[in-house]
């Protein structure tokens, strides 16, 4: 299973972007999807999940939407209006079986991609 993360990059206060998350070895379709992100010095935190429902981090919706390409095999989480606050590096992860109680929790992820970095310029 390999789960690969890109779109990240440099931008400033108040733009966009796009992360792709292409899954292999893996049917996204029978896996919650999510992106959780990591800053630096900071533990890990969920940002958004995928499965029967959408789930967020507070502090990022009505910006940030979750989607996928079944497809495609592929997961997005546009990212608008980008604060300093949302620079991290972030992560796709793939978990069975979840369920509103654990979807935000990392420990309950099977897999994870290896990162792609957000850097927000104010």
């Amino acid at each position: 299973v390999q789960l690969q993360a890109s779109g990240g990059g440099l931008v400033q206060t108040g733009g966009s972007l796009r992360l792709s998350c292409v899954a292999s070895g893996l049917t996204i379709r029978n896996y919650a999807m999510s992106w959780f992100r990591q800053a630096p010095g900071k533990e890990r935190e969920f940002v958004s999940a995928i499965s029967w429902n959408t789930y967020y981090l507070d502090s990022v919706k009505g910006r940030f939407t979750i989607s996928r390409d079944n497809a495609r095999n592929t997961v997005y989480l546009q990212m608008n209006n980008l604060k300093p606050e949302d620079m991290a590096v972030y992560f796709c992860a793939a978990g069975l079986s979840l369920t509103i109680a654990n979807v935000r929790l990392s420990g309950s992820y099977e897999y994870w991609g290896q990162g792609t970095l957000v850097t927000v310029s104010s």
